[in-house]
């Protein structure tokens, strides 16, 4: 059921090596108990678009977290953030790891939320949701919307990424959805395909979905890379995946 009463607002939580980190939080106004979701923002960094998110989750009935990933870079804007994250060679996972551990303790420290947490990713987040899955037990659920380099070739590892996450599938905690589209480059269907094959494999509990004339961030609703018909269904296919998993 929607919840039209919401609570949103920006709060400090204590991410990788306890630093305090900013985090945009939503939850329906009520005694709950709410299942908690992680949001992994893009690499365009956290952006109104990532909280728009946020408050989606808290109107579908979740209590909605999503960490700044790129506060360290103590720049101005999102974009500028983001460049320089990328002029870094991309986020460090174990710090990734750490800031998405302390958005999940601060879910299970309300008194409103239920011990089912879930994570959702979109582009580098997704990669991210993938990662998260294998290494971090108390995920109930996760979500990749179309994360690239997760079956990512040794000559594009780096110090700040190691290894790629399809090599950590055995470890997988927690059920799959992933969500891509066919005019993706990064990742591509070949990519996808690679992926789905390692979860096969090991015996996981997953679902993948490509949309047809779709490509990257068909999700995002101010990038001209938005497709509608994609959103809609892949938005339907999130809430009945966490439905199943985090209620």
């Amino acid at each position: 059921m929607p919840y039209e009463a919401l609570l949103a607002e920006t709060v400090y939580i204590r991410g990788h090596q306890a630093d305090e980190i900013d985090a945009y939080f939503a939850r329906p106004l009520g005694a709950g108990p709410y299942p908690g979701v992680v949001v992994i923002h893009h690499m365009p960094g956290w952006d109104e678009a990532t909280k728009e998110i946020v408050r989606k989750f808290a109107h579908h009935g979740y209590a909605a977290i999503s960490p700044n990933l790129h506060y360290r870079e103590g720049k101005d804007t999102p974009a500028a953030n983001s460049a320089s994250v990328r002029a870094a060679g991309g986020m460090p996972d174990d710090r990734t790891l750490g800031d998405i551990q302390g958005a999940l303790s601060f879910l299970s420290a309300l008194p409103y939320c239920s011990d089912k947490l879930g994570a959702i990713g979109y582009c580098s987040g997704g990669r991210q949701a993938y990662l998260a899955a294998c290494k971090i037990p108390r995920l109930s659920a996760a979500v990749d919307c179309y994360g690239g380099g997760v079956a990512a070739a040794p000559d594009e590892l780096t110090d700040r990424q190691p290894v790629a996450p399809i090599d950590f599938t055995a470890a997988m905690h927690c059920p799959l959805l992933g969500l891509f589209g066919q005019e993706d480059r990064r990742p591509s269907p070949q990519e996808v395909a690679k992926t789905e094959a390692a979860l096969k494999q090991h015996g996981k509990t997953y679902a993948f979905h490509t949309y047809e004339n779709a490509g990257h961030a068909f999700f995002s609703v101010d990038r001209p890379h938005y497709r509608p018909e994609a959103a809609v269904d892949g938005w339907r296919k999130v809430f009945a995946w966490f439905d199943t998993y985090l209620r």
